[in-house]
C-alpha cells in the first residue's frame, strides 16, 4: 500500500511540473494590446469630443461618445410639433425601413429635442411608441439648454423659439461615420432621401 501511495505522489508531481505556468500580466497585456489596436482615433472634428451628457427615452444617462463605432443618423425635433417635425420623423423611419446593407445593426437613428423642458424621457419615451420607434436602432435625447445649442451649432441647425410651445427650426437629417464626424446632410422637407440612405450604406460598406 505505501509503495501505490509514493508512486500515485510521484505521477502528480510529475504532471504539476509539466503544466504551464500563465502569468497573469501577460494576459492584462495582452488584452489592452487588442483594445487599442479596435478602437478607432478621435479627430478634433468628432462630436465624441463633446463633454455633454444626455437622457435617453428610457431615462438613462450617456455621453455622446459610448456611441462611438456606429453610424448615425440624426435629426433635431421637439415632441409638440405639429408642423414640420411630423414631416421629419416620417422621413427617419422611412430612411430606416430601406436601409438593407449588410451591417445595418450598426446604425442608429437618433432624434435630439430642441425642447428638453416639455421633453422628459416619459415624453420622448411616450412619442418612440405613437410613431412606432421602439426598436434598439431608435434613440431620443434630451439634455440642457446649453448642451442642446452646442449640439445645434455643431449639427448647423438653428432654432428659435416663437411662442411659449412652438419653435422655428432648421429641418436638417445629418449622417456621421463611426468616428463621430459629420459625413452627409439632407436639408428640406419630403424631398428625395435616395442620397441619404445611399450614404449611410456606403459607410456600412466600410465596416468589417
Amino acid at each position: 500500500m505505501k509503495k501505490i501511495s509514493l508512486l500515485f505522489i510521484a505521477c502528480i508531481a510529475l504532471l504539476l511540473s509539466q503544466c504551464k505556468k500563465v502569468n497573469p500580466t501577460e494576459i492584462d497585456t495582452a488584452s489592452t494590446t487588442e483594445k487599442i489596436e479596435t478602437t478607432e482615433t478621435i479627430s478634433d472634428l468628432s462630436i465624441y469630443n463633446l463633454p455633454s451628457t444626455w437622457t435617453t427615452q428610457e431615462g438613462n444617462d450617456i455621453e455622446l461618445k459610448e456611441l462611438q463605432g456606429q453610424v448615425l443618423v440624426m435629426v433635431m425635433i421637439y415632441t409638440s410639433c405639429k408642423a414640420a417635425c411630423p414631416r421629419l420623423v416620417a422621413d427617419m423611419r422611412h430612411i430606416e425601413e430601406r436601409v438593407t446593407a449588410k451591417n445595418k445593426d450598426k446604425v442608429r437613428y437618433i432624434l435630439v429635442s430642441i425642447d428638453p423642458t416639455v421633453d422628459t424621457p416619459e415624453r420622448l419615451k411616450a412619442f418612440a411608441q405613437e410613431n412606432k420607434m421602439e426598436g434598439q436602432q431608435w434613440l431620443f435625447l434630451r439634455s440642457t439648454e446649453a448642451n442642446t445649442r452646442e449640439f445645434a451649432a455643431t449639427l448647423a441647425v438653428n432654432y428659435k423659439k416663437i411662442s411659449p410651445i412652438d419653435f422655428s427650426h432648421s429641418n436638417i437629417i445629418s449622417v456621421f461615420n463611426t468616428k463621430g464626424e459629420l459625413d452627409y446632410q439632407q436639408e428640406g422637407l419630403g424631398i428625395d432621401y435616395a442620397p441619404t440612405i445611399k450614404e449611410i450604406e456606403r459607410q456600412l460598406a466600410s465596416l468589417p
